[in-house]
């Protein structure tokens, strides 16, 4: 009897050896599968180097990696200068029942330079520009302006979380100065997360130095801004953005996830479809459900990508312009500030809703004051930055974009997605989810536009903050 329990003992044991084996056999094919797809993960883009300041990169020479103190100046002689030009202004009557559907309407526009020209008043704004503190720092050649603005109050345990915020075309650092206050300062109705803001110039905008050499695309722009960040004496900070913001901190988070804690973002851009979006696209309308849409995101996507092909020629020329020529037009814009201002303010008619282009006035005082407006336009006029902003376009689809090393690298670090229902394009989570990887929040917001920012502060905020919360209770 004690024989044959010996003999199933021992054949019991030899069974386990064989699990185990299979088991560590089983595990270790795991574990190199689990290697192989870390390895791939962990893809990135190369961080590099740059040089954007005039001639050959000194050899020899340090660059200069102090922060300076920066103030908004304007000299009489400039005023006057714009005075004499918005005077002499000549205008072309609109043709009947155009409203905004031809671009800006010129009798509204007279109003808009009528009210620059005689009610604007220039200096109190430059007071508004200067109640946040500026600076300006060299990188890679070229000098980057930004505000930062740290919180006037800590709760107690709490640690202020350092956010990057990069505007897009046609905006300017000042589209955050709204949204600012709400960040920095303890939230009275959720979990008390307070924010340390960095707005940085993009190169060629306001007053960042433009780039003096060719190339300078969103690659370069989020590795001059990890420089910032890490000048600054960041290691890790969140990162938000829109327009060409957006595609700017999400090449952050692709160049270095380590440091980027999460990206929100009020825009996704998706440049490359792929069988199943198109699929999605033909059934979406009638079986959302099926093709992983939203009902929600059917409405917003349909009917307008319907008539994609022609909504796209009506909003989409500047694009083209830019894209291929920008010096030409922006010869224009840089010498006449009334075109200048109907090239730009345009945009926020539009861009902020597509229905206002029905509206005499392009709808613009509905969400915007003509200070707040004319404060935008005023920093690329004193600036004159309008042809180098224009630029980033030329440099950004110099090749196709389906073809550079930023389609070909995954975002793994946290997102979060503020969908506005007036944005020009609506990306729905199952399609953003193909390159944004790790979404922990997709926010279908109930009102705004492409400015979310300038236009919806409150709503943007609070997706911000729930989005952050859950980053770091994640």
């Amino acid at each position: 009897m004690w024989q044959q329990v010996l003999q199933s003992v021992r054949s019991y044991d030899s069974h386990q050896k064989n699990v185990i084996a299979v088991s560590c056999a089983i595990g270790g094919g795991c574990l190199l599968v689990y290697w192989l797809l870390s390895r791939r993960r962990m893809k990135t883009l190369e961080m590099g180097d740059g040089w954007w300041g005039p001639g050959k990169k000194p050899s020899n020479e340090k660059e200069d990696e102090g922060i300076r103190p920066f103030q908004v100046k304007t000299s009489e002689k400039e005023i006057q200068d714009l005075y004499q030009r918005l005077d002499q202004a000549r205008y072309t009557p609109p043709v009947e029942g155009a409203a905004f559907h031809y671009g800006f309407n010129s009798n509204y526009l007279k109003r808009v330079i009528s009210y620059w020209r005689n009610e604007f008043d220039w200096e109190k704004q430059v007071k508004i520009l200067n109640q946040y503190p500026h600076y300006k720092t060299t990188i890679e050649g070229i000098e980057i302006h930004f505000i930062h603005v740290k919180p006037s109050h800590i709760p107690k345990d709490q640690t202020a979380r350092p956010l990057l915020m990069v505007h897009g075309w046609p905006g300017s650092f000042y589209e955050f100065y709204k949204i600012i206050p709400l960040l920095t300062n303890p939230d009275r109705h959720g979990e008390n997360i307070v924010f340390e803001i960095i707005c940085p110039s993009i190169p060629g905008y306001g007053f960042s130095e433009a780039p003096h050499q060719q190339g300078f695309n969103t690659i370069a722009a989020a590795r001059i801004f990890h420089k910032l960040m890490h000048r600054l004496g960041f290691q890790e900070y969140y990162v938000q953005g829109g327009d060409w913001g957006s595609e700017i901190t999400t090449n952050m988070a692709q160049m270095l996830p380590k440091s980027v804690k999460g990206l929100h973002l009020n825009l996704v851009f998706i440049t490359k479809m792929d069988m199943s979006s198109l699929v999605s696209v033909l059934l979406g309308n009638y079986v959302p459900w099926l093709v992983g849409l939203t009902r929600e995101d059917a409405r917003r996507i349909f009917p307008y990508f319907q008539k994609n092909v022609y909504n796209l020629l009506r909003e989409s020329g500047y694009m083209h312009i830019q894209a291929t020529k920008p010096d030409t037009a922006g010869c224009g814009l840089n010498n006449c500030p009334v075109g200048l201002a109907a090239y730009i303010l345009e945009k926020f008619s539009t861009w902020t809703d597509n229905s206002f282009r029905n509206l005499n006035d392009g709808g613009l005082e509905r969400k915007y004051t003509l200070d707040e407006l004319l404060t935008n336009v005023m920093i690329y006029w004193v600036t004159s930055s309008i042809v180098s902003s224009m630029r980033f376009y030329k440099e950004n689809f110099s090749t196709n974009p389906n073809t550079t090393p930023a389609a070909r690298v995954g975002v793994y670090v946290p997102t979060g997605i503020a969908a506005f229902p007036n944005e020009i394009t609506h990306c729905p989570r199952s399609w953003a989810k193909k390159k944004l990887k790790n979404i922990v929040t997709y926010s279908y917001m109930p009102r705004g536009g492409h400015f979310a920012a300038f236009e919806e502060p409150e709503l943007l905020a609070q997706d911000i903050k729930q989005f952050v919360w859950k980053v770091e209770h994640l």
